[in-house]
């Protein structure tokens, strides 16, 4: 799949990631179909969050639809 992946203080890129797998029985696999940034990933864009590493995906502002769930999903 394609990601936006943090490489650094001001270097963001999108890139080819594995696809997510169902690890815990609570978890969904969501296809995102729009999304949105907000203030704090302009934090993350500047450098200014230290826990931050070189491959981490950005994103939490998403809407999508639910591809698979985990046998505790409902």
């Amino acid at each position: 799949m394609r990601a936006l992946v943090w490489h650094g203080k001001h270097d963001v890129r999108v890139d080819t990631v594995d696809d997510p797998d169902i690890l815990n029985p609570r978890d969904a696999i969501i296809k995102i179909t729009s999304t949105a940034i907000c203030g704090s990933d302009l934090h993350l864009y500047d450098g200014y969050i230290p826990t931050m590493q070189k491959g981490d995906i950005l994103g939490h502002e998403f809407m999508g639809e639910v591809v698979e769930t985990g046998a505790g999903s409902t």
